[in-house]
């Protein structure tokens, strides 16, 4: 059980069997009357946020999260298989589960995978990745006064903006979580 007045930015509990986790909070003291803490929480479900101010000396159940490190193997339908690098089990996680993020994600990749009391409820690409260009129309010299870029098709099949410089056969380094180029990798 977790005291109100503990709550802090991250911390995850249980609320009308929903898992909520606080986003933001803050300790409200008026001149008259009691104390109450106000919350702003998200269901890590569904994500959905709202919020609610709650008395501080509530108490509320722990909800424990998993966060495990798992690879990437193969996608069947609408299914995609992850496995566990101790167990080598796999475990398929719906199409749903998987944000945006996850189109930079190639086979062998590791993830993280979220569940709580084992129901997968969330997905986390690396933060950032190495791909090759397989797709894009070639650069013109002299077109470089301005910060043009050019859609380039990466291995895993997703479209990002590359500077005009980059050909195909290239490898270049993106941020997964806001999709843009990096650079060229170094590898």
């Amino acid at each position: 059980m977790i005291s109100v007045s503990d709550f802090r930015n991250g911390v995850t509990f249980e609320l009308d069997g929903k898992v909520m986790q606080i986003v933001e909070f803050q300790h409200v003291k008026p001149g008259k009357g009691a104390a109450f803490v106000r919350v702003k929480m998200k269901n890590v479900i569904t994500g959905g946020v709202t919020e609610t101010t709650f008395n501080p000396n509530d108490k509320y159940p722990t909800a424990y999260v998993e966060r495990k490190k798992m690879e990437y193997s193969y996608n069947d339908g609408g299914l995609y298989y992850f496995m566990d690098s101790e167990t080598y089990e796999l475990v398929p996680v719906n199409e749903e589960v998987l944000d945006d993020s996850f189109r930079f994600v190639k086979e062998n990749d590791t993830c993280t995978i979220l569940s709580y009391k084992g129901n997968v409820f969330g997905c986390e690409a690396p933060n950032f990745v190495d791909l090759v260009v397989t797709a894009t129309d070639p650069g013109f010299a002299g077109n470089t006064a301005t910060n043009a870029t050019k859609p380039a098709t990466v291995e895993t099949g997703a479209e990002i903006k590359v500077p005009l410089f980059i050909n195909e056969g290239d490898k270049i380094s993106i941020d997964t979580r806001t999709g843009e180029y990096l650079g060229r990798s170094k590898v």
